[in-house]
């Protein structure tokens, strides 16, 4: 291990655009490439939107990779590799919807999952795929290209009263991924159907205090000169634990719980460390805390009175 003082001189951009469709996610997506790089020839969209990636080829020549289903997070992962391997300088994921909620994605693998196991438990489920999920996640984060990600929304609305009647009402947009990625990027960006774009996520400081604006190649361009330019300030990296301490730790927990909620509790607080191991442990706490309580049961009588004393 090795502390070492943080540079932005040579940080790669992690950029969302979100939005409903027809609002310009995939033309948007590649005028930031086109100002971040220079030019597209060493651009690379991996197209899940059947072959919509094609359709603005009049912008310059770049490549193109089209993924069809299943829709599975390592397909997504060897895809990027593929393209760190091909001398890719920027990745666009257009969309990222589909590994959550397309055909073979996580929404489909969790339930196949569920509906496989002896006793179905949607919770237990999430133990075997939530890794799998965060490999995507992973791969997206430590690649060594820009990354530009879309993801589709969807219209929210909540049943309001309004003249004594029940009437549906806009609340927002929902994005089609796991809750929580716009966390994950330097940038996210929703755009709406008048093709705006507005900061949602701003770790740049570049859009967050601007209004609607219509993105360009010259958005690219100012993404680009953010990460060329150098910090003064040099701030100490934060060194964690290794992850074999971490997992050690969280077994321990597990091994001392006492009710099936605190079990829940731990995986529900440690989603992002959680390996197959803790599963192994998870279950077998899970299934002594389950023999101890019917244990109990058996020696009580129907009145509730134990049976000793009954």
């Amino acid at each position: 291990m090795e502390l070492k003082t943080s540079q932005r001189k040579s940080a790669k951009i992690r950029l969302s655009l979100q939005g409903p469709a027809g609002s310009g996610k995939s033309l948007s997506s590649l005028k930031i490439a086109q100002g971040l790089i220079g030019d597209l020839n060493k651009v690379c969209v991996v197209d899940t939107e059947r072959g919509s990636a094609n359709l603005y080829s009049h912008l310059g020549s770049y490549f193109v990779l089209n993924l069809e289903d299943p829709y599975t997070p390592e397909r997504f992962i060897e895809a990027i590799q593929l393209c760190e391997k091909s001398g890719i300088e920027c990745i666009i994921l257009d969309s990222i919807s589909h590994e959550w909620s397309g055909k073979g994605g996580i929404l489909e693998i969790h339930e196949k999952t569920t509906s496989a196991m002896r006793v179905p438990n949607s919770f237990t489920a999430w133990a075997s795929v939530t890794p799998r999920h965060q490999a995507f996640i992973d791969a997206i984060l430590q690649s060594k290209c820009h990354v530009i990600t879309t993801i589709r929304t969807k219209t929210e609305y909540v049943i309001s009263e309004r003249n004594g009647k029940n009437v549906p009402q806009k609340v927002g947009m929902a994005a089609v991924q796991r809750d929580g990625f716009e966390y994950e990027v330097s940038i996210s960006l929703d755009i709406d159907e008048e093709h705006m774009a507005l900061s949602s996520k701003d770790r740049t400081g570049l859009f967050s205090e601007k209004g609607k604006f219509r993105i360009t190649t010259e958005t690219g361009m100012l993404i680009r000169d953010w990460c060329n330019s150098g910090s003064s300030i040099q701030s100490p990296v934060i060194v964690y634990p290794e992850p074999a301490a971490i997992n050690e730790s969280i077994s321990s927990k597990i091994k001392k719980a006492t009710t099936i909620e605190s079990l829940n509790n731990l995986y529900q607080t440690h989603q992002k460390e959680w390996t197959q191991q803790l599963t192994v442990d998870y279950t077998t706490r899970k299934r002594e805390l389950i023999t101890t309580n019917i244990s109990n049961l058996q020696n009580f009588g129907k009145n509730g009175t134990p049976i000793s004393q009954a």
